[in-house]
């Protein structure tokens, strides 16, 4: 583990190309589906947090992208066109907005999972429990900084 502390550039280099690279596998796997539905990365971004957040307020929505509120609604207006998404206004502040998947929302996240579930499972399932909870606890640190 000392050797950590010694990390070079080029070795953090490295790293970083690595997760530059599984991040674009991992997204470019599920392209198919996303063409399938005119769609792109952004609206998968969505339908995502949507999946994992079910009614989630568009504030919230906008804190967890981090994109401007011109970028959401661009990508929000798409979603419903395609009737994928929709919207139910709080009970006690009407002004605040939930925003939900519909079935067809649903369904177009479950193929995309099923996809990229593949090759995280695969990645997982070859690495002992040791290295699956430091990575874990590796990404956690770089998120948060």
């Amino acid at each position: 583990m000392k050797e950590l502390l010694y990390l070079k550039d080029d070795q953090l280099k490295d790293l970083i190309e690595k997760l530059f690279v599984s991040y674009r596998e991992t997204f470019s796997d599920s392209k198919k589906v996303l063409d399938k539905y005119s769609i792109g990365l952004a609206h998968h971004k969505v339908i995502h947090l949507l999946s994992m957040y079910q009614g989630i307020s568009i504030s919230e929505l906008l804190k967890r992208l981090k994109v401007t509120k011109q970028s959401l609604n661009r990508v929000l207006k798409d979603l419903i066109k395609l009737d994928i998404i929709f919207f139910k206004k709080d009970e006690q502040d009407t002004r605040i907005k939930h925003v939900f998947l519909n079935d067809k929302g649903e369904k177009i996240f479950r193929d995309i999972f099923s996809i990229q579930k593949k090759r995280i499972y695969n990645a997982l399932l070859n690495s002992s429990s040791e290295e699956v909870i430091n990575f874990d606890n590796v990404l956690s640190k770089i998120i948060n900084g």
